[in-house]
C-alpha cells in the first residue's frame, strides 16, 4: 500500500483496533502473571511468537535475513526487547494497570531525549514544553500514592518506569542505520528471536516458575504470541509505515486512558483523580512531542 499523507477513515479505525488491543494485552498480562511467573511467562511468549512472525514473513515473502552483518545490532535490540518486557511484566505484577499504563506510556520522553543525543533530532521549544509536561504527568503518577487499592507498589511504578525506558531504547536501536535498513518484520523476528532465550534463562532468578496455572493461561498465552506479538505489532508497524508517524505516533496515549477504565472494569481499581491529571499530563506531552510544524 503506498504512503499516505493523512489519516483516513479506514486508517482512524485500525488505529483506534490496535490501541485498544494493547490496552487489553495489559490486561492479560495482569491476569495470566496468577498462573505464571511474570519473566518465565514473557520469555515463553516471545519464544511462541518466533513461529508466528516466521509464518506471517512467509506468507508476505520476506526473506529472513539472518546474515552475521545483522548478528550485533540483532544481539543489541533482542536484549533491550528483553529488558523492557522484564520491567513491563514485573510491573504489571507488582502495582495497578492504570498506574503502570500511565508511567510505562511515558516511552516518547524518553525516546525524545535519546533522539536527541543520538539520532540527529534536536529537542525544539515545543518539543521542550511537550517533555515537561510528560516528566510531569510520569512524576506525579510514581509520587501520588493515596492509599487503599489504587496506592499501587512504588517497587512496581518503578519497574513500568524501566519498562518506558527499555522501549525507548528499543525504538532508539531500531531507529539506528543497521536495524532500520532490515525492516519492520525482520525488527520483531530479531525481537522475539533473541529475547526468548534471554527472558527464560532470567526467569529462575525472579521466583518459582509457575504460581497456579490453569487452562486460561495457556490460551491467553497463546494470544499473546500470535494476535498481540505478531498481530498487533505487525499491524502497529504498518500504520507507521502506511500513515504519518506523528499522527500514529500521537494516538498512543489513548493507551492509558483505556487501560485506567479496564482496570477499573477487571480489577476494580480506582479512578483517582491524581491519576488522571497525570495521564492526561502524559498525553498532553506526547501530542505536543510527535506534533509537526
Amino acid at each position: 500500500m503506498p504512503r499516505k499523507s493523512a489519516l483516513d477513515a479506514p486508517g482512524l479505525a485500525v488505529l483506534l483496533g490496535v490501541t485498544l488491543l494493547f490496552s487489553v494485552n495489559q490486561v492479560i498480562i495482569k491476569f495470566t502473571n496468577q498462573g505464571l511467573q511474570p519473566v518465565f511467562f514473557a520469555g515463553l511468549r516471545s519464544v511462541l511468537a518466533v513461529g508466528f512472525v516466521i509464518a506471517w514473513m512467509r506468507y508476505r515473502s520476506i526473506t529472513l535475513d539472518l546474515t552475521p552483518a545483522m548478528l550485533r545490532p540483532g544481539l543489541l535490540i533482542g536484549a533491550m526487547f528483553s529488558v523492557e518486557f522484564i520491567f513491563l511484566f514485573l510491573a504489571l505484577d507488582l502495582t495497578t494497570l492504570g498506574r503502570a499504563s500511565v508511567i510505562f506510556y511515558s516511552m516518547p520522553l524518553w525516546f525524545a531525549v535519546m533522539a536527541h543525543y543520538g539520532l540527529n533530532a534536536p529537542i525544539s521549544p515545543r518539543k521542550a514544553i511537550g517533555l515537561a509536561l510528560a516528566f510531569a504527568g510520569t512524576a506525579l503518577a510514581i509520587l501520588s500514592r493515596g492509599g487503599g487499592a489504587g496506592a499501587g507498589s512504588l517497587v512496581g511504578d518503578l519497574c513500568a518506569l524501566g519498562g518506558a525506558i527499555g522501549w525507548a531504547a528499543t525504538a532508539y536501536v531500531a531507529r539506528r542505520p543497521a536495524m532500520a535498513a532490515a525492516g519492520p518484520e525482520r525488527q520483531l523476528l530479531w525481537m522475539v528471536l533473541v529475547s526468548g532465550p534471554i527472558l527464560l534463562l532470567a526467569a529462575p532468578a525472579f521466583g518459582p516458575l509457575l504460581r497456579d496455572p490453569a487452562p486460561i493461561h495457556v490460551v491467553l498465552l497463546l494470544v499473546q504470541a500470535s494476535i498481540i506479538v505478531a498481530g498487533g505489532f505487525i499491524t502497529w508497524l504498518w500504520l507507521l509505515s502506511t500513515y504519518p508517524v506523528a499522527t500514529v505516533a500521537s494516538f498512543s496515549f489513548l493507551t492509558p486512558v483505556f487501560s485506567l477504565l479496564l482496570g477499573r472494569m477487571f480489577f476494580s481499581e480506582p479512578l483517582q483523580p491524581a491519576l488522571i491529571v497525570a495521564a492526561a499530563l502524559v498525553g498532553a506531552g506526547i501530542a505536543l512531542i510527535n506534533l509537526r510544524g
